[in-house]
């Protein structure tokens, strides 16, 4: 099931953007072995049935420390298409697993490299986050208030947005590239640069004049009272996109606004009285008054929902835009395909719960599979 069945992914294990990475390939039909250390670090969610980025995935726990784990993970990848580290610049190469030794044992491998600043340049070795990448690209100081700070837009700017779709889209080009060429290659995928695409539009915008620099003062960025979240009157929130004239007419005449009273759609300087004016509109009925009113409309216009109220929307239910796995509630895969449909994704699986059986399908005889047991180069079940 999904079109990328056959495909085979080898992913050091990590944390934000790799795993997801990994996901994205796995929700479509890719086979992704994630390799568990046999002691786990980093951020822990509990049980590890709730770590949904591991969805789909099976899991081989080995200690790299050992040199019979690296030449086993070495040996899988023989048998690989792809692999994807999210290590600084230079430990895979410490840990005896570097582009050149794992393109040596495998050509045709696509080497997957997820970095916040890339492999080079003065930052390259530096820690860092989500929220630096972001606010390095220019991404992060174009979001929030007018004469309020920068606004975090949780970690989807750079980590998945910038970074693991990046990569995934990388890795499929890189993928579609093997099949005419027969050779592998490296990728390097940086969150800075990726979130930096991200605002590739922005940058034309401003170089004509149609854009500022000045945090919500913009078309897009809240500061156009018709494009704008408002509270309704039992505290919930709406959104309102009516760009287009024939839309902010609609929304006009839908919520009872005199069209001579609101003036000029683009006349930036009465912006803050328009957006008072649907404020104390928006703040007479309740968010599900709003939705019966609105919902569908030529407004463009949604509800402001939870993470835990989006799976239950009439439009998300119909869809099957969610799925429940394993008791779990969570987005489904994406996009949809008409002749390859994705298949619905596995539980995240416990460290080690594969270990045994993916050696044996990767061409491991069961002495030398036990051999990495007794030596403790390989744990798990």
């Amino acid at each position: 099931m999904g079109p990328l069945r056959g495909v085979t992914v080898i992913e050091l294990a990590g944390i934000g953007p790799g795993p997801y990475c990994a996901m994205l390939l796995a929700d479509l039909g890719a086979t992704v072995v994630r390799v568990d250390r046999s002691t786990p670090a980093g951020l822990s969610l509990g049980a590890p049935r709730f770590d949904l980025l591991n969805r789909g995935k099976r899991s081989l726990a080995v200690d790299l420390k050992k040199p019979a784990a690296v030449e086993a993970v070495l040996r899988l990848l023989e048998r690989a298409d792809v692999l994807i580290e999210g290590f600084r610049p230079g430990v895979t190469e410490r840990l005896g697993l570097g582009p050149e030794v794992c393109l040596a044992r495998n050509p045709k491998l696509v080497y997957g490299r997820m970095t916040g600043f890339g492999q080079s340049g003065p930052l390259a070795s530096a820690v860092g986050h989500d929220v630096n990448y972001a606010a390095l690209s220019g991404a992060l100081g174009a979001i929030g208030r007018a004469g309020e700070g920068p606004t975090v837009p949780l970690n989807l700017v750079a980590d998945f947005g910038g970074g693991a779709m990046v990569l995934a889209l990388g890795i499929t080009a890189a993928l579609l590239e093997t099949g005419r060429s027969g050779q592998g290659q490296v990728i390097d995928a940086s969150m800075v640069e990726g979130a930096a695409s991200l605002t590739t539009m922005f940058h034309g915008m401003l170089r004509v004049g149609a854009w500022t620099e000045e945090r919500g003062s913009n078309l897009l960025d809240g500061g156009a009272p018709f494009y704008d979240s408002y509270r309704t009157q039992d505290g919930q929130w709406v959104t309102v996109g009516a760009l287009e004239p024939q839309f902010f007419a609609e929304l006009l005449r839908l919520t009872g606004v005199d069209p001579e009273q609101y003036g000029f759609q683009l006349d930036r300087e009465r912006w803050p009285e328009q957006r008072a004016m649907l404020a104390q509109v928006f703040g007479q009925k309740t968010r599900a008054e709003w939705c019966e009113l609105l919902e569908g409309s030529d407004v463009c216009f949604a509800p402001v929902l939870s993470f835990s109220e989006a799976p239950s929307h009439p439009h998300n239910a119909a869809r099957g835009s969610f799925v429940t796995v394993d008791g779990v509630p969570q987005p489904g895969p994406v996009p949809r395909f008409s002749r390859t449909p994705n298949a619905l994704p596995t539980r995240p699986p416990e460290p080690g719960d594969d270990s045994a059986a993916v050696l044996a399908e990767f061409g491991f005889s069961p002495a030398e599979i036990a051999a990495l047991f007794e030596g403790r180069a390989v744990s798990g079940t």
